[in-house]
């Protein structure tokens, strides 16, 4: 007898979409999800801190990226054993994102379809950090976040169309830049958050830290975007920065230090915000 192939599809895809809802239904992810969260936060507290130390002429201030900040959490007393729960963390979250996006919700939340495509870019993009994570360990250095945007950069530029798909790319920066900028200024990260179980100062505090954070950012994402668009106009991919050279780029403004130290006080403020986040987010 032939077998049924259809039905051995439907019946493999029912399989997977319920394993789908265990998964995302798991308590085991959850814990994962506030894990990342943390560790987003400690990330971007240490990037933040370094560029405040710059911004005000303390020794050891430095613009630097996500790498850079885990280098420097290397550094420290106990930083193998602090990198490695960084890892686990980075990783817990990529974990998270990516089923957000894949199944369509969590345990307490539904995702709009826009939300699933974030979610998605985001589990990939903390993956490869969990990966730089793992390679510090191993002692393999990598390139700056702006080394590698160059270097990528100037990679496409090469190619047949290819100052356009650059402008595409830093088109699309610049949109996420004001999304995170909406996103903190219209407080719409608190439809996301438990604010029936916060106290009134809780919320207050928590919506300050992200609307300050989330701006932030966007500050950042749209300098990288920026440079990204310069450097397509131009065809010039030394114009092409990332994190680490956006920060940078603050310091050569008119506003100098002290648009660099709100910046990274802002970053500063997205991380304790992502730590807030790990208690109160909806996973």
């Amino acid at each position: 007898m032939t077998p049924d192939l259809g039905t051995g599809a439907q019946d493999l895809g029912g399989k997977a979409k319920r394993g789908g809802e265990q998964l995302a239904h798991a308590e085991a992810l959850g814990w994962l999800a506030r894990a990342g969260l943390v560790a987003r936060g400690a990330v971007y507290f240490v990037i933040g801190l370094l560029a405040l130390e710059l911004a005000f002429g303390e020794a050891g201030g430095k613009t630097t990226d996500q790498q850079g900040a885990m280098k420097a959490i290397a550094g420290q007393s106990y930083g193998e054993v602090l990198l490695v729960l960084l890892a686990i963390g980075l990783a817990g979250y990529s974990i998270w994102r990516l089923t957000r996006a894949i199944v369509g919700h969590g345990a307490e939340q539904r995702d709009e379809p826009s939300d699933r495509v974030a979610a998605a870019a985001s589990g990939i993009v903390y993956a490869a950090l969990c990966i730089v994570a793992i390679g510090i360990l191993l002692g393999s250095g990598s390139e700056s976040s702006s080394a590698k945007a160059k270097e990528t950069t100037a990679g496409i530029l090469g190619w047949s169309g290819g100052p356009v798909i650059v402008a595409i790319a830093g088109l699309i920066l610049v949109g996420v830049a004001a999304y995170q900028g909406y996103k903190g200024i219209s407080k719409e990260f608190l439809e996301d958050a438990k604010t029936g179980e916060m106290s009134e100062s809780v919320r207050k505090a928590y919506t300050a830290l992200g609307v300050f954070g989330l701006v932030a950012r966007a500050v950042i994402f749209a300098l990288v975007g920026y440079g990204v668009i310069k450097a397509a106009v131009e065809y010039d991919p030394k114009e092409a920065v990332g994190l680490d050279g956006a920060l940078h780029k603050l310091t050569q403004t008119t506003l100098g230090p002290w648009l660099l130290a709100i910046v990274a006080a802002g970053l500063m403020g997205f991380a304790l915000y992502s730590v807030a986040d790990a208690r109160y987010r909806k996973v």
